[in-house]
């Protein structure tokens, strides 16, 4: 095994999926989508995987990661799901206490809870959710509370989730870094094209971690968006429709389905929406699976992660699923014959064989095949 191999390998493979919607795709065909991919990426072997909490965004058809959460954890048997993240803003923590020990009664041992500090994108989302651009300054206060109805310390007794062990995960945005260390809780940081800002704000996390009943050290997810295919070239269209709904986003204002790769290409585009486009691919990584395992070597190595949370909102759905594949089995992911045996991940955290079988009916939800 050489070094790039061994570095690779030593580190935990999770996936997040934000249920992109596609041009012409309905709504719930990107959630049920989002549900099958989450089975295939369990047969892959990967650790966890994680769902995104987005308000009035036509691109985007998971605004309920709870709710998908559970659709997806009775689709699956073994994999650790979760959300990356519940906008904790939006949310009064004690709903968000009763939804996540709902979840982790229903399948104990496999449940992750994500938490944020955003807010809505726009005006008119945030005036819906009730909560303003100010409701995230409070995200520290209401982190201690929902933490605390799990420890059964709340003004109520949030049933079923008091007395229940679900680990805890802050995102990096904003304070978010400060907040999981003073909380002493694992970080999820997104990798930034600016690699020197983002180790700053990781050695700021490691160096004011206060150890606590949720972890004794610092943990560390870095959320990449990654792409492997057979050529650098075609790794790179896999990520282009994101890479230009972020741009119509920021020049519209509006995030829209992903189109196909070969019309945006095919666009006469501005000098704004080029650089735009430039910008959002600064961060990403694409390349055929030597250069991906290299990169990506490097990054852990630099970084010191624990896990890699990777992420890819392409339109060509094959194309996702065979980038899936390649890294998996770039890290060396042992993939599962028949549902329900081990994997090639080892899934702490409580006995799956504890937990019942999912109904027919949910499992009706995704098809096994793509």
């Amino acid at each position: 095994m050489n070094d790039t191999t061994a570095r690779l390998r030593s580190v935990r493979w999770s996936v997040l999926d934000r249920a992109l919607t596609r041009r012409g795709q309905r709504p719930e065909e990107a959630l049920r989508a989002t549900v099958r991919f989450a089975r295939q990426v369990e047969d892959f072997g990967f650790h966890r995987f994680w769902v995104a909490e987005h308000h009035g965004v036509p691109g985007v058809a998971g605004s309920a990661p709870t709710v998908l959460a559970a659709a997806v954890a009775a689709a699956t048997d073994r994999i650790r799901v979760g959300t990356g993240g519940v906008m904790l803003p939006n949310h009064r923590p004690l709903v968000v206490a009763e939804q996540f020990g709902v979840l982790a009664s229903l399948f104990p041992g496999r449940v992750d809870m994500g938490l944020g500090r955003s807010v809505g994108f726009t005006a008119a989302v945030r005036d819906a959710l009730g909560a303003g651009k100010e409701a995230a300054d409070g995200f520290g206060d209401q982190l201690t509370e929902l933490l605390g109805y799990f420890e059964g310390g709340g003004p109520v007794d949030a049933l079923p989730a008091a007395g229940l062990r679900v680990p805890a995960y802050v995102l990096a945005v904003g304070s978010g870094g400060e907040i999981a260390a003073a909380h002493g809780l694992p970080l999820v940081m997104a990798h930034l094209s600016d690699e020197d800002r983002m180790m700053t704000a990781i050695d700021r996390y490691r160096a004011n971690f206060v150890p606590s009943a949720q972890g004794e050290r610092p943990y560390l997810i870095l959320a990449v968006n990654v792409a492997v295919a057979g050529t650098p070239e075609r790794a790179g269209l896999l990520q282009l429709p994101e890479a230009w709904a972020t741009t119509w986003s920021r020049t519209r204002g509006v995030f829209p389905p992903l189109e196909p790769a070969e019309e945006i290409l095919a666009r006469e585009m501005t000098e704004r929406e080029r650089r735009y486009v430039e910008e959002a691919r600064a961060g990403q990584l694409h390349g055929d699976e030597e250069l991906i395992a290299e990169r990506l070597a490097r990054l852990i190595d630099r970084t010191g992660a624990d896990e890699i949370l990777v992420t890819l909102g392409a339109h060509d759905h094959a194309g996702r699923l065979d980038s899936t594949r390649r890294l998996a089995r770039l890290a060396g992911l042992g993939a599962p014959g028949a549902r329900g045996e081990p994997g090639g991940t080892v899934q702490p955290g409580g006995p799956d064989d504890a937990r019942p079988e999912p109904p027919a009916a949910a499992r009706a939800v995704a098809p096994a095949t793509a």
